[in-house]
């Protein structure tokens, strides 16, 4: 028998008959959430539950709008009640087995070849449930009954319409599909016209384990020794039409070569599938679909799905962080990097982590930064070669940015390039004051990447204070930049500053689009971006020389220009004031992070604009722990509205080719998707998902989702057919014909 520790026996001495917490929850909790806590008809399962102070204020004070009332307890019965239920969902780890680990970790490994189904970061098989963290993720109670009385798992061979027979484990099933994983790791997405024949094999996969081994195989899962990450696995190409990074295309722009939908037939397109996130709100992932498989995100979650129908594969899952200030506290998650067998992703607290492909199983985890001094991330990494890119966001609570690389195998760290100066270096004379203490300058979203040049591009935040420049005089690098860096070493080629000293709070994190296209005559390599600022810029992104800096807004009066020195020519009268001033474009932008796209069959360039003025204030208020250190304030203009436009430039000029006004509250955040079919997708600022004619801007399609947009579109082949899909609200949505 498995012998525990004083505290452990504690523990399980509360989950007896006899306690007074058992009668607590059997009088109040057991009907809706089972007598064991693992769920019933009314409640899901409390076993991954909260504890101390918060699992308090559950009791008192209940969940209204899940129909479970608060409990006015006695201090006693209320302690009583905390602490049953605190020891049935106390996760394994948190306690102590009296076994010999290194005994478990030999009986795992080799005796009782538990590796060869089952996976521990990144090592063993991938047909059993992967157990990195399954001390975390399961009771003491469940681990030893899952080790005496293993669950009915069994393999199912199937014979499919043409014959050929395959041989696996059911990962999830319907009167519809079947979701095969074979014995070598491969997903077999199977509709149902697609199988002949289901033979279900009548011996479960996985015997009980002996007694006397039960203790020390626990020891070993409660808290493995973490084995060396192994070797990361061949990436091979993407198929035909897949969407394998956050744009589609390390380059950044979101256009796509799939022409199935098309003018003559996009009035066809219908809603094919939905998937709910539950607790998110006004996602902004961008799907991602890679090997056959799509992942999309929230905070700290990431789910595998079927790209033909929406089923789920696997779910990965981690608490959100508490403690976070900014927009890392909002929950904002824009998708996955893909490479091999593994999915990588940035944790709301700044952590990159890297998850098994096919079981979901955690392989490493690193930190990024502290979020304690109020770093977070936000966006999808980049792949490049075999390391893993990602930056970092915190740009309006004072912390200082950064972009990053680690390995892609092991998450050892590769090279670290900083955004700000540190004081005494010669880039330091351009934060002249005390602001380069807390300077910002962010990098909250995915660069992009050249592989003919090998150069990497990533774009960076304002500086801080947003609007009071007083303490941060000069044109504080590498704010509000392009940064061309050496993929391998995190070297700095060159950089362009959009809007050096800005006082409006104009990041540069839109996309750095690279298109290579005739410009004036001349065939370049060429890096684009619409800029907060309201200017359309064209450089060279070999040497970073300056093309074309132009406006695509008309409400545009902070500058009356770009020299050819590639300086804005700033009218000093919109700089913000004590008593406030009003200025072009306004905080958010004549764009912003929403993507944008670039048709090389039209040559024109497709932006989301925003017509509107901000009355911008500074003020003398310094940084504090915890708090965004804008150094002012922003308000709406009295009587002013603004107006959402979908814009298509031309790459030569930077001039509006045509433009979609759009009828709404000018509050969207979707942008664009372009494809060889002649079509402009994006999220309409009324609510609706919208296709237009590449060419003309004619409206020919529209879906409304009564959804404010925060996410951009994506596009996909599957199973021969052709599938866009976009996030709204909480809601995966996939369109096809």
């Amino acid at each position: 028998m498995i012998r525990l520790t004083v505290i452990a026996f504690l523990l399980a001495s509360a989950l007896t008959g006899q306690s007074p917490g058992r009668r607590q929850f059997e009088a109040r909790c057991a009907s809706c959430h089972g007598a064991d806590g693992a769920g019933g008809e009314r409640a899901r399962s409390i076993l991954r539950g909260r504890g101390g102070r918060d699992l308090r204020e559950l009791i008192r004070n209940g969940i209204t709008a899940a129909g479970m009332p608060g409990f006015a307890l006695s201090p006693k019965d209320e302690a009583e009640l905390v602490a049953f239920v605190q020891a049935l969902t106390a996760p394994a780890a948190g306690s102590s087995v009296e076994g010999d680990r290194s005994e478990g970790k030999a009986y795992f490994w080799d005796a009782g070849r538990c590796g060869e189904c089952h996976m521990l970061r990144g090592r063993g098989g991938t047909i059993g449930p992967d157990l990195s963290e399954i001390g975390q993720k399961r009771t003491l109670g469940e681990l030893e009954h899952a080790l005496r009385v293993p669950g009915s798992a069994f393999a199912l061979r199937v014979r499919l319409a043409g014959g050929r027979w395959l041989r696996g484990v059911a990962r999830n099933e319907s009167n519809y599909d079947l979701q095969l994983q074979d014995f070598q790791g491969q997903f077999h997405l199977l509709r149902r016209g697609q199988i002949a024949e289901v033979i279900r094999e009548d011996q479960p996969l996985m015997g009980p384990v002996p007694a006397a081994r039960i203790p020390d195989l626990l020891a070993y899962l409660v808290r493995p020794e973490e084995p060396a990450a192994a070797d990361l696995a061949p990436s091979g190409q993407p198929r035909t039409g897949e969407w394998p990074t956050y744009h589609g295309h390390p380059s950044g722009n979101r256009h796509s070569p799939l022409d199935q939908i098309a003018p003559g037939n996009v009035a066809g397109l219908s809603l094919k599938w939905m998937f709910p996130i539950p607790g998110s709100q006004h996602l902004e992932v961008t799907p991602v679909v890679a090997g056959g498989v799509m992942y999309v995100t929230s905070a700290n979650e990431v789910y595998a799905l079927d790209p033909a129908t929406g089923r789920q594969i696997w779910r990965y899952a981690r608490p959100r962080t508490k403690g976070l200030v900014g927009d890392a506290a909002g929950g904002i998650n824009r998708g996955v990097a893909v490479l091999g067998d593994r999915v990588f992703l940035a944790t709301d607290h700044a952590h990159l982590i890297a998850l098994h492909r096919v079981t979901g199983g955690l392989i490493w985890d690193v930190e990024m930064a502290d979020y304690r001094q109020h770093y977070g991330a936000t966006s999808a990494p980049l792949v490049v070669k075999d390391l893993v890119i990602s930056g970092v966001s915190g740009g309006d609570e004072g912390a200082r940015g950064f972009v990053a690389a680690y390995k892609a195998s092991t998450g050892e760290p590769a090279w670290r390039f900083w955004t700000v100066p540190a004081p005494g270096e010669p880039e330091a004379k351009t934060w002249a004051g005390r602001a380069i203490e807390h300077a910002c300058a962010t990098t909250w979203l995915t660069g992009a990447y050249d592989a003919s040049a090998n150069l990497l591009y990533w774009p960076t935040g304002n500086p801080c204070p947003d609007y009071n420049g007083d303490e941060r005089k000069g044109d504080n690098l590498y704010s509000d930049s392009v940064l061309a860096l050496d993929p391998d070493t995190g070297k700095r080629r060159w950089h362009y500053q959009f809007t050096p000293h800005d006082l409006h709070d104009w990041d540069a994190q839109q996309t750095p689009m690279l298109v290579d296209a005739e410009f004036r005559g001349r065939r370049r390599q060429l890096l684009v971006q619409a800029n907060r600022n309201g200017f359309f810029y064209v450089l060279d992104r070999i040497s970073g020389e300056l093309l074309l800096a132009t406006p695509f807004v008309r409400k545009l009066t902070w500058a009356s220009g770009v020299g050819s020195d590639g300086r804005p020519q700033v009218l000093p009268e919109a700089n913000p004031t004590a008593g406030g001033t009003k200025a072009c474009p306004a905080v958010e932008g004549a764009t912003n992070w929403m993507s944008t796209a670039y048709h090389p069959g039209t040559g024109l360039f497709y932006v989301m604009a925003l017509e509107k003025c901000t009355i911008y204030s500074k003020s003398s208020a310094w940084w504090e722990p915890g708090q965004s250190f804008y150094g002012g304030a922003t308000r709406e203009v009295p009587g002013e509205r603004g107006r959402k436009y979908l814009r298509a430039l031309d790459l030569q000029s930077g001039k509006v080719v045509w433009e979609y006004e759009q009828i709404g509250p000018a509050n969207s955040w979707g942008g664009a998707l372009s494809t060889a079919g002649g079509l402009v997708f994006f999220g309409e600022d009324s609510g609706a998902f919208a296709a237009v004619d590449a060419g003309t801007g004619e409206l020919l399609w529209h879906f409304q989702t009564n959804q404010r947009w925060k996410a951009s579109p994506m596009t996909y082949l599957i199973d021969g057919r052709q599938y866009v899909a976009v996030a709204a609200g909480s809601n995966i949505l996939a369109f096809g014909l």
